[in-house]
Order: C-alpha cells, then sequence, then structure tokens
C-alpha cells in the first residue's frame, strides 16, 4: 500500500529540518521527511566535536563527495564539491560559521525582480530573529529564543588579536558584529555551537521534535524521480534501503536536497532544459531551460604566514596532540575541541567605487589547508580570502538517466576579468594587514603565494592554482519571474502545481558571506508561505555601508 502524507520533504539538510520542524507544529498535517544519507550518530565525533571539521568535509562517510568537471579557466582542475549526506545536511559538515551575508544582497533580490519585493532584508531579518539564539546578546538584529544557537569564540589564541588590530592600523574599521548593523570591517566571528558541540539543523531544529507522531523521517531513503500526473506534483519515488517504493504527497512535494541534487531530481523527472533532457532520452514534462543553470559559489585563497613564535595550533598537529584534544573534549566538552578556530574575520570591499564589502575574511591560526595539508613543518597562520559576489556562472547536468550517477557539474571558476581582478586585490590587501606592528611578534615569511609574486602575472598564474571553492554552491534554481527563473517568490517551481523547492539553490544571486544562515531564514519564511500564516511583521533597522559614509 503507497502511504499518502501531506508534505513529502526530500532531503534533511539545512532547510529540510527547519521544514520538518515548523510544518509539523500543526498536529494536523502529516510530513514525511526523506534523506537519502543516514543518522547524525551521537557517538560519531567526527561530526560533533567543532574542531574536527575537516573530517567529514573531506570524507564520503556524510558527504556525497562531489568533484566537478576539469575547470576551463583553472587549467583544467578538478575541483572537489562536498554536500552533507545526512540528517543536518551541509549544517552536519560545514565549518559552522554563522554569517547572514549583507542587508544589500537581500535588497538586491527584491529590486531586481517584482516578485521578490517580499525578500528584501525588512523581511527577512524577522526570520534571522526566529530561527536563532545568540548567547549573550539581545538586541534588535539578533534573536533569543530561536532553535538554532550561535556562539562566539574567546579567541584567547593571540593571533586572533593580531589580525583584527593589525587591520585597524591597516585603516579599516573594527566592527562588533558582521551580522548586525555594520558588516564592514574586522572582528570576532559567530558560529553555530553550543555546549561544545555543533549546532546543526539537525540537533537545533529535528532531534527535538522527532517524537511527533505526525513526522515520519526516513533515513537511507534515497529519491528516484517525482510523480507527476499531468501538470501537478503528487509524490516521489525513492530507493529505500535497497528496496524501491514510493510515497504521495497530499497537498505539496518539497525539494530541499541543495543545489547540486535538486536540479538533477528535477531534470530526472522531466523538468528542465528540454535540449539537455532529450540527449538522456528523458521525456520533457515541462522545459524550465533555467533548471541547473546559473550556479555559483565562493572561492577563496589561503595567504599564509610562518610565525615565529610557537602560539599557533602546530603544535597540537600530531598524533599525541589530537589525542590530547579529542580527550579534553570527549569527557569535558572544553579546550580546543569546541572551536572551528575561524574566531576572527572580516569584510572589506576590493575598491572604493564598491556599494557593500565584496571581499571576506576568516583568519585561522595554522597554516593548513582542508584537507589537512600544510605547506610548511612549523607554526604558522594564514587569513582565507575571497570575493563574495563573482560574476562567473556555471551548471549542474545529468551524466546520465540513471540515478545512481552523480550529475556533472561546471561552476565555471574565474571566467569572468573581475574575478581576477578582486583576487589580486585581496592578495595585495592582505600582504598589507599582515605587515602592520601587530604582527611583528609573529611575522616569519611569507608561504603562500610567496614574497616573490609581485606582477599581476605571476599572481594570476599562482591564483589558477591555488583558488580553493569555500563551499557555498548556490543558485541552480533561481527564484523569479524571468524567463531562467526555477520557482516564484513563494518557492513554488514553475509550471508545476504543488511542487516547491526551499534551500540556497533558489537564491538568485549569491549572498555576501557563508550560506548556511541563510539558508536556515529562507526556510523559515518559506514554512509561512506554505502554510499560508501571515508574514511576521517586517523590521526597519539602519545599517551601515559603506563604512567610509559614517566618518565624512
Amino acid at each position: 500500500m503507497v502511504k499518502s502524507f501531506d508534505y513529502i520533504i526530500v532531503g534533511a539538510g539545512s532547510a529540510g529540518c527547519v521544514l520538518a520542524n515548523r510544518l509539523t507544529e500543526d498536529k494536523d498535517t502529516t510530513v514525511l521527511l526523506l534523506e537519502a544519507g543516514g543518522n547524525d550518530p551521537f557517538w560519531d565525533w567526527r561530526i560533533h566535536m567543532p574542531a574536527a571539521l575537516a573530517y567529514p568535509m573531506n570524507g564520503a562517510a556524510y558527504s556525497w563527495n562531489y568533484h566537478t568537471e576539469p575547470e576551463p579557466h583553472l587549467g583544467g582542475r578538478i575541483m572537489h564539491c562536498p554536500r552533507g549526506r545526512v540528517l543536518g545536511g551541509s549544517s552536519s559538515i560545514n565549518g559552522q560559521v554563522y554569517i547572514r551575508g549583507h542587508a544589500k544582497d537581500y535588497d538586491r533580490w527584491a529590486t531586481e525582480d517584482p516578485g521578490l519585493a517580499h525578500w528584501s532584508y525588512e523581511h527577512c531579518l524577522p526570520y534571522f530573529r526566529k530561527s536563532s539564539t545568540r548567547e549573550g546578546t539581545s538586541d534588535a538584529y539578533h534573536g533569543e529564543s530561536g532553535p538554532l544557537f550561535i556562539e562566539r569564540g574567546k579567541a584567547s589564541n593571540p593571533l586572533f588579536g593580531a589580525f583584527i588590530e593589525a587591520a585597524q592600523q591597516a585603516g579599516y574599521p573594527y566592527t562588533p558584529d558582521m551580522n548586525g548593523f555594520q558588516q564592514e570591517g574586522f572582528g570576532p566571528m559567530d558560529r553555530t555551537t553550543k555546549a561544545g558541540l555543533r549546532h546543526s539543523t539537525s540537533r537545533a531544529y529535528l532531534s527535538p521534535i522527532r517524537h511527533r507522531p505526525n513526522l515520519t523521517v526516513l533515513t537511507r531513503a534515497n529519491a528516484q524521480q517525482l510523480i507527476l500526473e499531468r501538470r501537478h506534483a503528487t509524490g516521489v519515488t525513492f530507493n529505500h534501503r535497497g528496496k524501491q517504493t514510493e510515497a504521495r504527497a497530499e497537498r505539496e512535494v518539497i525539494l530541499s536536497g541543495g543545489p547540486i541534487n535538486n536540479p538533477q531530481l528535477l531534470m530526472l523527472s522531466g523538468i528542465g532544459p528540454a535540449e539537455h533532457l532529450e540527449e538522456h532520452n528523458i521525456p520533457v514534462h515541462s522545459h524550465l531551460p533555467g533548471v541547473g543553470q546559473n550556479l555559483q559559489d565562493h572561492l577563496e585563497i589561503y595567504v599564509q604566514m610562518a610565525c615565529t613564535q610557537p602560539v599557533s595550533l602546530y603544535k597540537y598537529y600530531n598524533l599525541l596532540g589530537k589525542a590530547l584534544v579529542g580527550a579534553q573534549w570527549l569527557f569535558t566538552r572544553t579546550g580546543l575541541g569546541v572551536s572551528n578556530h575561524f574566531e576572527a574575520g572580516g569584510f572589506i570591499r576590493s575598491r572604493e567605487d564598491v556599494d557593500h564589502p565584496d571581499l571576506q575574511y576568516h583568519f585561522f591560526p595554522m597554516a593548513v589547508r582542508y584537507d589537512g595539508q600544510s605547506p610548511n613543518k612549523s607554526h604558522g597562520f594564514q587569513a582565507h580570502v575571497g570575493p563574495m559576489r563573482s560574476k562567473s556562472r556555471g551548471w549542474v547536468k545529468l551524466r546520465s538517466s540513471n540515478p545512481s550517477d552523480a550529475p556533472r557539474i561546471c561552476f565555471n571558476y574565474m571566467s569572468h576579468d573581475d574575478d581576477w581582478q578582486e583576487f589580486r586585490s585581496a592578495i595585495k590587501k592582505t600582504r598589507e594587514i599582515f605587515a602592520q606592528e601587530a604582527f611583528a611578534a609573529y611575522r616569519g615569511k611569507e608561504l603562500a603565494p610567496g614574497a616573490q609574486l609581485t606582477s599581476d602575472e605571476q599572481l594570476d598564474e599562482f591564483l589558477r592554482d591555488a583558488v580553493e571553492s569555500a563551499y557555498h554552491p548556490s543558485c541552480s534554481c533561481k527564484m523569479g519571474t524571468d524567463d531562467m527563473a526555477v520557482v516564484d517568490g513563494e518557492c513554488r517551481v514553475h509550471q508545476i502545481e504543488a511542487l516547491r523547492i526551499v534551500d540556497s539553490s533558489i537564491m538568485p544571486s549569491i549572498v555576501s558571506g557563508n550560506l548556511n544562515a541563510p539558508t536556515i531564514m529562507m526556510a523559515e519564511k518559506a514554512a509561512d508561505l506554505i502554510k499560508g500564516a501571515t508574514p511576521l511583521p517586517i523590521e526597519v533597522l539602519p545599517v551601515c555601508s559603506p563604512w567610509s559614509a559614517i566618518n565624512d
């Protein structure tokens, strides 16, 4: 017997867990939540210790572990694209940085498309507040009772203080809160942790309500195809632990599988660019040319320095050191294991004429890559820096009509001239910061790019080999009313009834910062749209941009 539910949510990630929570608040509403991965077991320290973020991100246990096609503007490099395959999705494997983006990102959505007026910052801010509780903070920009817990690191390592002080010596402002009045500047960073543990959407939104009788959660349930009857989505076929099955949706099917998996499922179901579907002998149900297009991401580089004092994390970068950190975290939930170690960062503009910050910094008190590779065998530190609003656009396409085959992904990184200019500016500005007096006691030689690389040609050659993804894919099923839009302002798929998409894939353009917080906000807002609830009242608060304006 085929089971029926009011709603079927495909993907229990940053958005899906939020929707499952909010939609089942109505006891008369039944929800089926499908997750292709497994549970996030409490015993597995890799996804619960904040400092262990590199393990789930670089392994296949909790990730789809995708890779791109050879990137044409990076010399054919194949780039890693990890996406969460576990309850909590990418919020269970990410770097746990909590950044909302700039207010003008949301105002850009609202002004560039007449159908998105209700996605302006003043409409989104109430849902940022609703979603979160920020430790020790009570002001108009932050929530006090939301499910997602936000903490701030102690920044006890002296390198964090040196970085923030050096940035001010270089002429940049200090900001006490990048998610409040003033994004621009350098200061402490927020993170999604609670009591020494990663606070994923699984822990924040799903675990507290798993007991609800109107919620059914199926793990190891890989969606294969949407069930479409004429122009109406009526259910999903999926493989559940090796068995093909299906479920029916009395009200709606909601896709929250992310910017890679959502386009794949739509195209497997005959929704997408007709020519591409015909290449794979998939009957065209609805020609939506924007499906899988407009793919965007953030790239970054690591500007790395040797450290002349033994204060970096390198002293723990060995078997004994890791064991001591792990033991302290395991038995006391204290010590270095409770932090993601991105405790200081910043946002600046690559040029004075940029409207709001287009470069983001994460400072890390060691010279090491996400994959654990270190350029030196001693102490160091680094700044992750990269452009926030690249004009490069990529795509997601089917590899075949077999749902088990990973989709083809090409971000088309660095395909726009502005990307190169912004990265050159990022390197030069970072060198200026590291050259300040605040770093005099710690500054060794430049490890990367290397002080000998000074010309634009030399920097470009370095960038081609060194840029890395910040793991923020988005925008592949864009929201809007133009010909390439996939969903409307209510998150409803064009041409198909009872089908919505809710996650970062529907962003019209990428926001200026990490994407987990915006994705959770979007799901909170979409939950009200789906339920037909009265939207939260708008909140009009001042936002500083650009910073120089308040000093003129």
